[in-house]
């Protein structure tokens, strides 16, 4: 008994998972190269501390380096609580680091609406079910999703922009003579958002009795950003052990305006490879376009024969895939 198996088949059926296993490679590659920073990351932190230790036998002794000593160690292990769960925060902390007021439950609520239209939408324009279907789940999971990841990119790209002005601020008034929790309302009152609401978030918590290093630490829960844990471990490392806070602050905010121009010089550098990135992932779509308005018949055999459907979907998982490679090429981290 033979059984005929058609070899068009099993390459269609390989090419399918072998695009799925790539897209799915390209999508945790981020979170896999983050994790693996830190690693790299941590490891340079620590290096320097023990060699401190070990030449503490013969340098003289000093209680602050002691006290230094302690809180980096502490700053550690806080660090990488609060840093496993800023990589994939939950919806809650998401929507919060968007700032964004919606409860989970409306959040869900939401999303299950936009499925719906966008499931009435495409059934109405006569899409084939299995596209429907798809584009149902999509507007559901995919693109609330999105739109809050959008915001959330945005409010922290704001706070970062303004963050260096406000600590250059705390570095005049400490200058000044002015105490440091009256800089941190002036921060919260004068600046711009999102530095302003997350200062006042501050504020609120040291007039509930909590220490000032802890609750700038907080913010980095609110704000996943270097910059916000540079700020943080200068404050915390500042109140435990003392030192010259305006010089330490003006260190910092020098380093800021430095990765700012670095940020801007590596979009500069940038640009032309996303302008190509662009050009190159929407072509496909105006192609289709414009065959579909001056041939319809010609270009309707991918929508409504069962081969065509799936000849244009493996074309849209390589299409993701070189979506995603694209992106991880012109994606610079520093």
């Amino acid at each position: 008994m033979q059984i005929g198996i058609d070899i068009r088949v099993l390459a269609m059926m390989g090419l399918v998972g072998f695009s799925i296993a790539a897209l799915l490679y390209g999508f945790f590659y981020g979170r896999i190269e983050r994790q693996a920073s830190v690693e790299r990351r941590r490891t340079l932190v620590v290096a320097p501390s023990i060699d401190i230790e070990r030449t503490k036998t013969t340098a003289p002794s000093s209680a602050r380096r002691r006290n230094v000593q302690e809180t980096l160690k502490d700053l550690e292990i806080k660090q990488k609580h609060r840093a496993s769960k800023s990589t994939n925060p939950p919806m809650q902390l998401r929507l919060e680091q968007a700032g964004l007021t919606l409860s989970t439950g409306r959040f869900y609520a939401y999303s299950a609406v936009a499925g719906i239209v966008v499931t009435v939408i495409c059934f109405v324009t006569g899409l084939p079910i299995l596209l429907v279907l798809g584009a149902g789940f999509v507007g559901a999971f995919g693109l609330p999703r999105f739109l809050v990841n959008f915001i959330r990119k945005r409010r922290h790209a704001a706070f970062i922009d303004e963050l260096s002005n406000a600590v250059e601020v705390i570095v005049r008034g400490v200058k000044a003579g002015l105490p440091l929790n009256d800089c941190l309302r002036m921060i919260a009152s004068e600046a711009k958002e999102p530095v302003k609401s997350e200062f006042r978030t501050i504020i609120e918590g040291l007039q509930l009795g909590m220490p000032i290093d802890e609750a700038v630490l907080r913010m980095y829960e609110r704000v996943p950003l270097p910059e916000t844990n540079f700020f943080g471990i200068v404050l915390s490392i500042q109140s435990k052990a003392g030192g010259n806070l305006s010089e330490a602050l003006g260190n910092l905010a020098k380093v800021l305006r430095e990765r700012k121009k670095m940020r801007a010089k590596i979009q500069a550098m940038s640009m032309e490879a996303k302008s190509s990135a662009g050009i190159i992932g929407s072509l496909p779509f105006i192609v289709t376009t414009l065959v579909y308005l001056t041939s319809p018949d010609y270009i309707m055999v991918l929508f409504i024969t069962p081969m065509g459907q799936i000849v244009l979907g493996i074309s849209i998982l390589w299409m993701l895939i070189g979506v995603f490679v694209m992106k991880r090429m012109i994606a610079f981290d520093f």
